[in-house]
């Protein structure tokens, strides 16, 4: 087989994401403090120093008491504020007024909810018969124990995990620099959207929908435009993306007509590795995936469709690779389809609605008509339907994998 037939085979997405894991580069890493940190990979294992809380607190407002004591009268001796410490000492016959919050005082071993107290001059009566050690009281440590790995490398950066960063007095992280990437149209036939198309032009559709689909992903967008329809200008751009850039997305340009001027500049280019560029699956037949030396390339079909198809089935999962995400992907899961799915020749990803039904299945069924034109097959759409090509149909009742888009909701009937 030669060289050009070895480019052309057509691979299954199995096979198509095996070759992408064993080639993707991961990203270096950077430091960024709290307030960047949003979003981003981490990119080590935070590890806890010291205690969480630092000091047994109050859960509540009330007194702090020594539980053994007895007797329902105390003498107030003071009031523990939180954010203050206190030099007084809880013994028996005595308490301290606290907030919820407050470090609990030497001595006190428990907190009496003020609700069951009652006032006496400068005395309180304690209601509550049975006051046990620790009741009310928060101790040093139960949330976090030194030594304990609080967030693992790997984890994408929410509110939750700044937080936790911030309560422990981490103000810088260590990250994966977020991946630069390019996204090309091309063709003679694009306009943008604001312009009237003339005679046999299109509005350019793809690079707002791909720079729509990376907005959800840890990367910098450096550059979006029309490229070129000419081969000269077109290369001239495209090394001037590869230079600067982690990632080039192109549309269009990689199929098998004579102004496919993509295909053939990375076919010539001495400098650039084509791993592959035709797939067995539809939506998405013709997707390039080759390498410079520094640079991924990623020729997605002009078809928005197969574009929007292709990226989350093969660019997606190389976006995570790179940064050292834990999730790598779409989450995949088992479906039962409640309508019948015709087969096709290939592979192929059906825009489906996955929902839950109240006894906790996961049911599915194709939004609609799946022509690789009909942008509107997303609409609502939140999985994908893997289709493996055979002869008879798919039934209703069968099990197929998803790729979940967004999570499912309840089935309608759940809402009666």
């Amino acid at each position: 087989m030669s060289e050009q037939q070895e480019i052309d085979r057509m691979r299954t997405p199995e096979e198509a994401l095996t070759i992408l894991q064993a080639h993707t580069r991961r990203v270096p890493t950077e430091f960024v403090g709290l307030s960047s940190a949003h979003g981003r990979i981490l990119a080590e294992d935070i590890i806890a120093t010291e205690p969480y809380p630092t000091f047994p607190a109050s859960t509540m407002d009330g007194y702090a008491v020594l539980a053994a004591d007895a007797s329902p009268w105390r003498e107030v001796l003071g009031t523990q504020n939180a954010g203050e410490t206190t030099d007084l000492e809880v013994t028996e016959g005595y308490c301290l007024r606290i907030m919820t919050g407050a470090p609990l005082p030497p001595g006190a071993d428990a907190v009496v909810p003020v609700e069951a107290t009652e006032l006496a001059d400068d005395h309180v009566v304690i209601h509550q018969e049975d006051v046990r050690v620790g009741q009310n009281v928060r101790p040093q440590g139960i949330d976090i124990a030194v030594g304990q790995k609080l967030i693992g490398a790997g984890t994408r950066i929410g509110a939750a995990e700044i937080g936790l960063l911030a309560s422990i007095g981490r103000t810088s992280i260590s990250v994966s620099r977020m991946p630069r990437v390019s996204i090309l149209s091309t063709g003679d036939e694009l306009v943008e959207p604001e312009e009237t198309p003339g005679p046999g032009q299109i509005r350019d559709a793809n690079r707002f929908t791909l720079a729509a689909m990376l907005a959800s992903e840890p990367v910098e967008i450096s550059w979006t435009g029309i490229a070129p329809d000419n081969r000269e200008a077109l290369e001239a751009l495209l090394r001037e993306r590869l230079a600067s850039d982690d990632i080039v997305l192109t549309s269009g340009g990689v199929s098998m007509g004579e102004k496919d001027y993509i295909k053939a500049i990375l076919f010539d280019a001495e400098d650039i590795h084509i791993h592959f560029r035709r797939l067995y699956m539809k939506p998405g037949k013709p997707f390039t995936f080759a390498q410079s030396e520094t640079a991924t390339i990623f020729g997605l079909p002009g078809n928005p469709v197969s574009a929007m198809a292709t990226f989350d089935v093969f660019v997606r999962p190389v976006i995570h690779q790179m940064v050292g995400a834990h999730q790598v992907g779409l989450p995949n899961v088992m479906v039962t389809l409640t309508e019948e799915a015709l087969p096709a020749d290939r592979v192929e990803y059906q825009r489906g609605i996955v929902s839950v039904t109240a006894s906790g299945e996961l049911v599915a069924h194709a939004n609609g008509d799946q022509r690789s034109s009909r942008l509107a097959s997303y609409i609502n759409a939140n999985a994908y339907l893997v289709i493996a090509p055979r002869e008879m149909p798919y039934l209703a009742g069968e099990s197929v994998e998803a790729l979940l888009i967004s999570p499912p909701e309840l089935t309608r009937d759940n809402h009666s």
